[in-house]
Parts: structure tokens; sequence; C-alpha cells
């Protein structure tokens, strides 16, 4: 029965590796990051609703006068 050969087996190994990092190394540099991923100041809307100018005052049961 012949033995293995496996001499060849590291450059192989070596070889395919180095490869695949290349290719995702390819892949990855066509995406388009943005320069500074700071986060983005959101602008707040006002909201006009007709009882913002009212004075509205909210009667907890417990606030109540007593009987």
């Amino acid at each position: 029965m012949p033995q293995l050969d496996t001499s060849t087996w590291f450059i192989t190994i070596t070889s395919m590796i180095m490869t695949l990092f290349i290719l995702f190394q390819l892949k990855i540099s066509n995406y388009s990051y943005p320069a500074s991923p700071e986060s983005v100041e959101l602008k707040t809307q006002k909201h006009s609703t007709p009882w913002e100018m009212k004075w509205t005052k909210i009667y907890l049961p417990l606030s109540l006068p007593l009987r």
C-alpha cells in the first residue's frame, strides 16, 4: 500500500488561505463606508396642538377636595 505524500500540503493550504484573504480584501474594498461614523443630530420638529397655549390642569382623584 503506497504512502500518502503530504509534502505539498503546507504550500497548498498556505496559498489557499492567502488567496481567500486577498479575495475577501478585494470584496470588502468595493464597499463605500462613511468617513466619520458619528451620530447625526436629529432636528426636532415642533408640533402645534390647540391645547399648547391654554393652561390645563390634570385633576387626580387623590388631589380633589374631600366631601
